[in-house]
């Protein structure tokens, strides 16, 4: 149910499921309601009928006993157990009754009135409804007229309507879910285009959202596709003046360190290894920070995709230049596509392999491992203690070459803008493995 509530169709739809619910189901109460009305008062107004013309073609004999002066004008009344039948009864004479009733007898109890009465009572063929009167005579006992027609014809009548009713409202009901349901899917059918612009513009296969769309939604349209270039304009300008500050701190930088390195000869040198040695971790600073804002993560809402063989196999190159007698291979599917910026891809790969190539005995390889992009080397490897000490900056990992122990910090900090990880574990043969952690995509 919240998953219902949480999507534009789902509570379109229920609301119209509500409402066709609730109209299609008024409709049908409020017709079988009202044509059961009609359809009783026709049958009492019938039976009233009737019952008077009974009263008005019933005569007595010279003996008193009664008859009729001709039939109903009803044929009903003369099928044999058609369900229509009357009766006329005076105490102490013969029992006059329709030819149709061929089988038992109606009660005249209800005939005790010179007023028409009616109710429910038992007949031959069922529960009936039955009207009657009494009429008195001079000089002897009244006669008692009472007429009846069967509860079935009724219900029969009622039931067909119902059935043949419901059908048709069912049948409009479908209509109108479906109509309803082409109406949402035409109406939000803006707002799917504008879905698939954007995973586009996330995936990195446009720049900005293309077409036109209804007046209702055109000005976000126009919104994003300002938010993203301003975006944009913004992330580059930032890139260029970190990176013009770095480079404006590197020379007097360069200066102080100089002249750090003069000093150590002077009458103070643990004043001048103090001020080296910040001056070495203003430095490492700078070249991380300049890294990260060279790095296109910030724009990980709208990151383009890369293959990574073309950004690999230039990599291993240098590599095998770099690092002359050991052996780099790569064992990746052709053609596969990573959510990264390629430069930003290169950055991280090209920290992974570097340092893998210098504790490595003599091979390096990459390849995919559980969804990762696995760097693993065959050195001496690195104890769980120390693997997350080694991507704080300036750690250098007993680094035999004296190297400023950027490259993993550098490669985390990129792989996390993007929502990912790089994480340190166990070769299978011996070794380290660094492996890229991406989410996916949509």
């Amino acid at each position: 149910m919240t998953a219902l509530f949480s999507s534009l169709r789902g509570r379109f739809l229920l609301a119209i499921l509500l409402w066709v619910a609730l109209g299609i189901g008024g409709i049908w109460y409020s017709s079988v309601r009202l044509f059961t009305m009609h359809v009783e008062m026709q049958y009492h107004e019938e039976l009233e009928v009737h019952v008077r013309e009974l009263g008005g073609l019933t005569t007595l004999d010279a003996a008193g006993q009664p008859r009729l002066t001709r039939p109903l004008s009803d044929p009903r009344y003369a099928e044999p157990l058609s369900g229509f039948y009357w009766q006329v009864t005076r105490p102490g004479f013969a029992t006059l009754k329709s030819p149709s009733m061929t089988r038992g007898a109606l009660n005249d109890d209800i005939a005790h009135s010179p007023s028409i009465l009616h109710r429910v009572a038992d007949g031959p063929t069922g529960h009936a409804i039955v009207y009657g009167f009494v009429r008195e005579t001079a000089g002897g006992p009244p006669v008692h007229f009472v007429i009846a027609t069967d509860e079935r014809h009724l219900h029969r009548i009622i039931g067909a309507f119902t059935s043949e009713l419901t059908v048709w409202l069912t049948a409009l009901a479908l209509a109108l879910l479906a109509s309803g349901v082409a109406i949402i899917t035409f109406g939000l059918r803006p707002f799917d285009r504008l879905s698939a612009a954007t995973q586009r513009l996330r995936k990195g296969e446009a720049e900005r959202i293309e077409g036109r769309y209804p007046d209702e939604i055109q000005p976000l349209v126009s919104d994003l596709n300002a938010y993203v270039e301003r975006t944009g304009e913004i992330v580059a300008r930032g890139r260029v003046q970190a990176g013009a500050l770095a480079h404006s701190l590197r020379t007097p930088l360069a200066v102080i360190t100089d002249e750090a390195e003069r000093l150590l000869e002077g009458p103070r040198p643990g004043a001048a290894a103090t001020l080296l040695d910040q001056s070495e971790r203003m430095q490492r600073q700078i070249d991380y920070h300049l890294a990260r804002v060279r790095s296109g993560g910030t724009k990980a809402g709208v990151a383009a995709r890369c293959r990574l063989d073309e950004v690999l196999e230039p990599l291993l190159s240098a590599m095998r230049r770099c690092h002359p007698g050991k052996r780099f291979a790569a064992d990746v599917p052709a053609g596969l596509l990573v959510a990264m910026d390629p430069d930003d891809l290169s950055e991280v790969l090209n920290n992974l392999l570097d340092n893998a190539g210098k504790w490595a005995a003599g091979d390096v390889r990459v390849a995919l491992d559980s969804g990762a992009i696995a760097v693993c080397d065959d050195g001496p490897g690195i104890s769980a203690e120390r693997r997350q000490a080694v991507f704080e900056i300036g750690e250098t990992g007993a680094d035999p070459l004296g190297n400023s122990g950027l490259g993993l910090p550098i490669a985390r900090a990129i792989a996390r803008d993007y929502g990912g990880d790089v994480v340190l574990d166990d070769a299978g043969a011996g070794g380290l493995c660094a492996r890229l952690i991406l989410p996916e995509r949509d």
